[in-house]
């Protein structure tokens, strides 16, 4: 055994008694989804405050926070299928309260870059958070009319590391253009895979699949 794979499996154990303490104590899934949200909502406040003379200590506190706020998305879910409350609903506020998380701190940097009359990336930011929804909406829209539609790279786990990169080594400039160009990408791809699926389907046949 490798210290890469035994570091995982204790990762995987610390986690799973995290996850079953929660569910004895009958926690909520949709307080710590919340949770989730009103911790990403600090770090939005950290990236607005930052200054220029702060800007690297403050957004290193945000990503560090960003951080602490992506072990709520760890467990949220886990923690509803080990005590059983797994509802439509639960499933309907963890999306719902997933766009308002990265809404607040693409807001977030929004203001920073706005106090810092940098209009350029004020922007960049703007279509950063736009390409971000799209990328969620699509999938969701196309879901409802071809039943899955996970392709892409671009999701919300890969915009968070990035933006927790960009903020611990005070390089979000540049985590921005990747974000905002692989989000794009990922909705043209959403978008083609869905036209080829419809086409497919309202290419079939009217009696197709029927029984006789």
């Amino acid at each position: 055994m490798t210290w890469t794979s035994a570091f995982g499996r204790t990762c995987g154990r610390l986690l799973y008694a995290i996850v079953n303490r929660m569910a004895l104590a009958r926690i909520s899934p949709n307080v710590l989804t919340f949770m989730g949200l009103v911790i990403n909502v600090v770090a939005a406040l950290l990236f607005g405050y930052a200054t220029g003379e702060t800007q690297r200590r403050m957004f290193f506190y945000a990503g560090l926070v960003v951080f602490a706020a992506g072990f709520f998305d760890l467990v949220d879910g886990r923690v509803a299928r080990a005590s059983n409350q797994v509802t439509r609903f639960g499933g309907f506020f963890d999306s719902v309260v997933d766009r308002y998380s990265d809404a607040a701190l693409f807001f977030g940097l929004l203001v920073f870059y706005a106090r810092g009359n940098r209009f350029f990336y004020v922007v960049l930011t703007a279509l950063v958070m736009i390409s971000a929804i799209m990328v969620s909406y699509t999938r969701a829209r196309a879901e409802s009319l071809i039943g899955s539609c996970k392709v892409g790279f671009m999701e919300r786990p890969e915009r968070l590391v990035l933006i927790i990169i960009g903020a611990l080594a005070n390089r979000m400039a540049p985590v921005l253009w990747v974000i905002a160009v692989l989000s794009t990408i990922t909705v043209i791809h959403r978008m083609y895979y869905t036209w080829r699926q419809t086409e497919l389907m309202e290419g079939t046949p009217a009696g197709a699949g029927r029984a006789a």
